[in-house]
């Protein structure tokens, strides 16, 4: 059967480009072959493909075990999605209070996973068993949603990495107390990439239960993934995908996609750009006298504070976010399509504004 092409118009200028975030970014070229590869012809729906078959066999590659893996549409609903499954209904989550589950995702995790979130301050976006005590405490109290889970980000919305130690510290205590750990990893290449260490180091073999596994940030269309590193943690994944209106029925182009990522590293390579690239910017502006870097740039993302009107005056030719605007803190992200000369076109324009 021959299907007929039309010309489509562009909307958008592609020279333009932004630090705002990574979900700016387009879709890179091979995942875009990777979908064009998985076009055409009939698979099974709801997950029974042959690329999600593929892409669990590559999944427990990585982790380096037998890993359930289910394919999402969204990172808000594998981090609500993947929480539920290790809660009853009286659970709570302690996590960061910068955490993106607290901050980010509009109550969802209480609203529609029905969990309570304890949140805890944190100078660097980090969690420590110390600090998770702060919040587990209460156990057998009927007054007090019960802290049965704890909730990391790699990396953390502060662009700070957690070591394979520092996770492993944390799985420990949670595991001592009866709690289990879920990983947000909507960065988790970048991590990974920072590291230089096996991803499994600081997942899989660290004790982390269930992960939610990132692509959006790191160049696919839309998709992410639950893996339940510790199946027996976990409880009718099956079932709460459906019931959180997260499962594909189309699931072999989220796969694909996921599966394009890990052929030949490129969710590695994708990754380990970005970070070089926000380096870059972090080594340019950190000399400048009235630039404030305010955290360590350990992933793609680059905090500062900038003098009284320079953000704005900036915006009118690069996009980016304020993190605290009260304290004048602006982040610029960086992603696996931002190359040295948008950088440097980026510090040029912050120089001038600085004048």
């Amino acid at each position: 059967m021959s299907i007929g092409s039309t010309e489509f118009t562009q909307l958008h200028d592609p020279n333009v480009i932004s630090f705002a975030s990574d979900n700016y970014s387009g879709i890179h070229p091979e995942v875009l072959t990777a979908l064009a590869a998985a076009n055409g012809g009939h698979q099974v729906a709801y997950g029974e493909d042959v690329y999600t078959t593929s892409l669990r066999a590559e999944m427990g590659k990585l982790f380096g075990k037998e890993v359930d893996v289910f394919p999402v549409f969204n990172g808000t609903g594998a981090n609500v999605v993947a929480l539920q499954s290790l809660l009853p209904r009286w659970g709570a989550v302690v996590c960061a209070s910068t955490a993106h589950i607290n901050m980010d995702e509009n109550g969802a995790p209480e609203r529609v996973g029905g969990m309570k979130l304890l949140s805890v301050p944190t100078p660097n976006g980090k969690l420590t068993p110390e600090l998770i005590d702060k919040e587990a405490w209460g156990f057998g109290d009927e007054h007090r949603a019960q802290p049965l889970a704890v909730s990391i980000t790699q990396t953390t919305e502060l662009g700070t990495c957690y070591t394979p130690e520092e996770v492993r510290a944390i799985c420990d205590h949670a595991h001592s107390l009866g709690m289990k750990v879920h990983m947000d990893g909507a960065r988790l290449a970048n991590a990974a990439a920072y590291l230089g260490v096996p991803v499994r180091e600081f997942t899989s073999d660290a004790g982390v239960d269930v992960l939610s596994f990132g692509g959006t940030k790191n160049g696919i269309i839309f998709g992410e993934a639950i893996v339940a590193l510790n199946p027996e943690a976990t409880d009718g994944l099956i079932y709460l995908r459906k019931l959180n209106m997260q499962l594909s029925s189309k699931m072999r182009f989220i796969s694909a996609q996921l599966l394009a990522l890990l052929e030949g590293d490129l969710w590695l390579r994708s990754a380990g750009h970005a970070n070089a690239m926000a380096a870059k910017l972090r080594a340019a502006v950190e000399g400048l006298p009235q630039v404030q870097c305010t955290q360590a740039t350990e992933a793609n993302g680059v905090f500062a504070i900038l003098p009284e009107g320079v953000a704005e005056r900036l915006r009118t030719k690069f996009r980016f976010y304020d993190w605290d605007e009260a304290a004048r803190e602006v982040r610029w992200m960086c992603s696996f399509d931002t190359t040295e000369e948008d950088v440097d076109a980026f510090v040029a324009a912050l120089k001038a504004e600085l004048s």
